[in-house]
């Protein structure tokens, strides 16, 4: 079992992180699968371009912003005057947060480009949200997420999402784990009245949702809101970009759920590899 050194902060033991790597493997087969190119992927966000993209608007609950410590905090800590730093008074701010998602910081990469073929990107990254509560692999404070990106038409995105769908269904299903497809209500941009009831009569993100309601993947069609905010121009018009998700964490946990043990759980990705 995991080991939590604090709420939504797991450490995953021995077998769980043999889980973890044999199924970040698949992942990555499937990345390639879609052309993903490879790239690791920043660890801080500067919070301007979150705001750009509107980031502060939907999500205001989930960001965490870094912070330093002030000259005068760090010489009462140097010099034994305080044990911990004190919050109120003493924290400055970085200009950064921590990532919610991988796809945006490799879609700052694309910022005021023009493209005459389509990007398709990949990368894992660690990636932290502040929620209203932790659930052990299911809900974390601090993951890690992979990420295929695609940028560039409407139809290419279409058939990156379709092909995505198709794969991780595969995927779920030759592992044995159950999973159900629903819409989702927290797209990467919903702030206005408009946007919202657009989403629900078009939906933008679907879930892969196991048994016990883990969404443990997504696919997410960003139409060209990207596009638009970043300058990515595809041809003459604005780019479209989608990306497909898996929570890693969460495949250990519907892994574990499905097979009962961590034995099992890996002979059965050791089954699909063979």
């Amino acid at each position: 079992m995991p080991t939590f050194v604090a709420p939504g902060i797991a450490v995953l033991e021995s077998e769980e992180a043999a889980l973890f790597d044999a199924l970040e493997a698949r992942f990555q087969e499937i990345a390639i699968a879609l052309g993903g190119r490879a790239v690791a992927g920043p660890a801080l966000l500067p919070v301007e371009d979150l705001a750009r993209l509107d980031f502060f608007r939907n999500f205001p609950h989930l960001g965490l912003p870094v912070a330093t410590l002030s000259d005068e905090a760090r010489g009462e800590l140097a010099r034994g005057e305080a044990a911990l730093p004190a919050p109120e008074h003493t924290l400055v701010s970085t200009g950064c947060c921590l990532p919610t998602a991988t796809c945006y910081g490799l879609l700052l990469t694309l910022r005021d480009r023009g493209l005459d073929t389509p990007e398709v990107i990949t990368s894992i990254g660690r990636c932290f949200r502040n929620e209203e509560h932790y659930d052990g692999l299911r809900r974390l404070r601090a993951f890690h997420m992979r990420e295929v990106l695609y940028v560039g038409s409407r139809d290419g995105v279409v058939d990156h999402l379709a092909r995505s769908t198709e794969l991780v269904l595969g995927l779920a299903g030759r592992l044995g784990i159950k999973v159900r497809q629903e819409p989702a209500t927290d797209p990467f941009y919903a702030g206005d009245g408009a946007r919202s009831l657009f989403n629900e009569l078009d939906p933008v993100k679907f879930e892969f949702v196991s048994d016990d309601g883990t969404a443990i993947a997504s696919v997410n069609r960003h139409r060209n809101f990207f596009g638009e905010r970043l300058g990515i121009r595809f041809g003459d018009e604005s780019a479209y970009s989608g990306c497909l998700a898996f929570g890693v964490e969460r495949w250990v946990h519907a892994l574990l759920q499905a097979h009962g043990d961590p034995q099992r759980a890996l002979g059965a990705i050791h089954e699909l590899v063979a």
